[in-house]
């Protein structure tokens, strides 16, 4: 099961192979937020407290084009093939 936090890596579109950690879920809809990947340009107006411009930030991606990366399996991995 997919929970935040988790190491993750992309299995399809346009960030497919990099890999990233899961900062938001929305399971109602089935998609995630991974730190780093799937980065989209939104432009924010001013205001008195925040300058305005255009931001990059993270956007939803589908569950089923995640893979969790188990990060005891592959250290195991890199001891054996030493």
């Amino acid at each position: 099961m997919i929970k935040k936090g988790n190491r993750v890596k992309i299995l399809a579109g346009k960030d497919k192979k990099k890999e990233g950690e899961i900062i938001e879920i929305d399971r109602a809809n089935n998609r995630a937020k991974v730190k780093g990947v799937n980065l989209v340009k939104k432009h924010v107006k001013s205001t008195k407290e925040k300058k305005g411009g255009i931001i990059s930030k993270e956007n939803f991606l589908d569950i089923s084009n995640l893979s969790i990366i188990n990060e005891e399996k592959k250290n195991k991995q890199k001891e054996v093939k030493k």
